[in-house]
C-alpha cells in the first residue's frame, strides 16, 4: 500500500500496490500545472486508488476536454488526474509519503519540453504520448 498527501496535509490518498507504469511528462500543461521542467506521473488502477481524507477539499481544473485535473482547495498540491471514461488515474508520484518502488520507464511529451530542460538519462523518449 502505498500513501500520499498535498503539502498541507488536508488531501490523503492510498494505491493498493505500485503504479502500471511511472512517465516523466514534460508537456507544457504538466510543467504550468506543477512549476517544474516536468512531473513524474503514476497510472494507477481506477479501483486501486482512494482518497482516505479531505475528499471535500479536492479542486477540479479541466486543462484540456476530457482530462480533469484534480488538487487541493487549500494549498493548491496537484494530486491526480482523471479521464471519465478512462479505468485508471493519474497520480502526480511527487505527492507520495511512502516509499516506491518503480522507476519511470521514459520521457513523454518531449516535443514540447521546456528549451532549458535537458535530459540526461537513457531512457526512451517520445515526441507525444506513446500508443
Amino acid at each position: 500500500m502505498l500513501k500520499g498527501s498535498c503539502l498541507c496535509g488536508e488531501v490523503r490518498y492510498e494505491i493498493k500496490g505500485e503504479p502500471k507504469k511511472v512517465l516523466m511528462c514534460h508537456c507544457r500543461n504538466c510543467r504550468k500545472a506543477s512549476g517544474t521542467a516536468f512531473t513524474v506521473n503514476g497510472l494507477v488502477d481506477r479501483d486501486d486508488f482512494t482518497v482516505t481524507q479531505g475528499k471535500d477539499r479536492i479542486a477540479e481544473f479541466e486543462a484540456v476536454p476530457g482530462v480533469l485535473r484534480r488538487f487541493c482547495g487549500n494549498c493548491g498540491s496537484p494530486i491526480y488526474s482523471v479521464r471519465p471514461a478512462a479505468d485508471f488515474v493519474v497520480v502526480r508520484l511527487g505527492t507520495l509519503d511512502s516509499k516506491l518502488e518503480s522507476r519511470p520507464s521514459a520521457h513523454i511529451f518531449v516535443g514540447s519540453k521546456a528549451e532549458w530542460d535537458l535530459i540526461h538519462d537513457d531512457l526512451p523518449q517520445f515526441e507525444e504520448r506513446p500508443q
